[in-house]
């Protein structure tokens, strides 16, 4: 039997503090819902709330993981880049 293919989200939310947190899930509202609620990642529950800025689409936690950890490393400009690059139509969608 054939598994069904997953999909993957990278995402990136602001957090109160002007922060960007990066992460992985594969449902984004429910992710950012859990932060904003104090029951996503220890950092973002010091600095609600979090508003989504970017995601993008990967077809497996391994690529997810390997998308997170890059952009981790970039520099605050660089992931400022990338948000203000965005299409803000696209966050609507989710």
């Amino acid at each position: 039997m054939k598994k069904k293919k997953e999909t993957w989200y990278l995402y990136i939310v602001r957090c109160s503090n002007d922060a960007f947190y990066t992460g992985i899930t594969k449902d984004i509202p429910n992710r950012v819902e859990k932060h904003n609620s104090g029951k996503g990642a220890k950092f973002t529950r010091t600095y609600r709330p979090c508003e989504l800025v970017y995601f993008e689409t990967l077809p497996s936690v391994q690529d997810a993981m390997k998308r997170e950890i890059a952009v981790k490393k970039l520099s605050r400009a660089k992931k400022e880049d990338i948000v203000n690059s965005f299409p803000i139509a696209e966050l609507e969608k989710v």
